[in-house]
This record gives C-alpha cells, structure tokens and sequence, in this order.
C-alpha cells in the first residue's frame, strides 16, 4: 500500500494508523493509512490509477465521512482505508437506480465488513448507530422498512432488497465482491 501510493510525487507520507498501528487489530479490521499530500486534488484525481496494481475490488470515496477517505476493499486483506486530512461533505442517501446500484452494492459489502469488526471488537453502541445509518442511507432507499439488529441480518435484507432492485431495474451487480466478504466474514465466526 505505501509504495502504490507513496510513490505519487504529490504524496509526502503514508503512515499506518488506527488499530493496526497499535497491535490492536482483530481479524477483520480495516488497515488504516493518513496520506499527507502537497497536492490533495492531483492525488485524489490519480487514485485510481495509483491503486490500480492492487486489482481492488471496490473503490470509493466514503460518502458520510467528515475527512476525505478512499476505501478499499482487496482480497486477501479486506477493508483498506486511505484517510486524508482534508474536509469532506456526506452525499446524501442513494437514489436507486440502474447507474447506482454497483456503487450501492460496493457500499453496502464495505460497510457490513468494517461494521463485523466494530461488533468482534465489542462496540455493540456502535454498531447499532451505523446499522440506522446504513438503514437511512442505503437500505431504505433499497426498500427495506426496519432497521437490521445484526450485521448478519443486514446481509440478509440487503441481499433481498438488491435482488428485488436488479429485477426491477433490469440490471446485475457482480458477485465477486460481495463473495470475498462473506469469506473472510465466514472466516471471523459469522454466520452470513
């Protein structure tokens, strides 16, 4: 990760941080990474291209944080996080349709993996705060009328919903992403 984005002349340093950082890590934590840049707006622009060695298997900007963060998602690793410390303004909730729902489905299997380690990590308060996030923001618009109690029942919920939406919209969201989560989710205990 460092030398894929390190080696950006823009790019000052790439540090680990969060839980990783401090040996506090449990199997499905994200890997954390504050990016200091000269040229926040060139880097930004050339992300893509700069992560692209790594062959991620969802890439986005994270929608609802107050600093500018690139998730990824890679196999074998799952859930890497390049923060910036530069402000970033929420989008608001999806709209569904035949142009988003890759982008929702990346989102949601994003957001299932960094919520099943905040629960293996035991912050239970947490967890149900984002599952009534992800309710207002991704699962609603999907259709779904309850917020899920579980991230296991949030895949469950998410994965009719999307169904019914590819079915409506005549559309498909791959497979690959949603497959490698479940894995390493499977792989931590859960029963998804």
């Amino acid at each position: 990760m460092v030398g894929a984005v390190g080696d950006d002349p823009a790019v000052r340093s790439v540090e680990l941080t969060g839980s990783r950082a401090r040996g506090e890590a449990g199997p499905l934590s994200d890997w954390d990474f504050q990016i200091e840049t000269s040229d926040f707006e060139a880097v930004a622009e050339a992300l893509p291209e700069l992560v692209a060695p790594l062959e991620p298997l969802a890439q986005q900007w994270d929608r609802l944080s107050a600093r500018a963060c690139y998730m990824l998602l890679l196999r074998g690793i799952g859930k890497v996080d390049l923060i910036f410390d530069e402000p970033w303004e929420s989008s608001p909730p999806w709209h569904v349709s035949t142009d988003t729902l890759s982008g929702i489905d990346d989102h949601f299997w994003d957001w299932a993996i960094w919520l099943a380690a905040k629960d293996q990590a035991g912050k239970r308060k947490l967890v149900q705060l984002e599952l009534g996030k992800m309710q207002e923001h991704l699962l609603g618009p999907l259709g779904v009328e309850r917020v899920p109690d579980s991230v296991q029942k949030a895949t469950v919920v998410y994965r009719t919903a999307r169904a019914q939406a590819e079915r409506r919209l005549n559309t498909y969201a791959p497979r690959e992403l949603e497959d490698e989560v479940v894995r390493l989710l499977r792989e931590a205990g859960y029963d998804i």
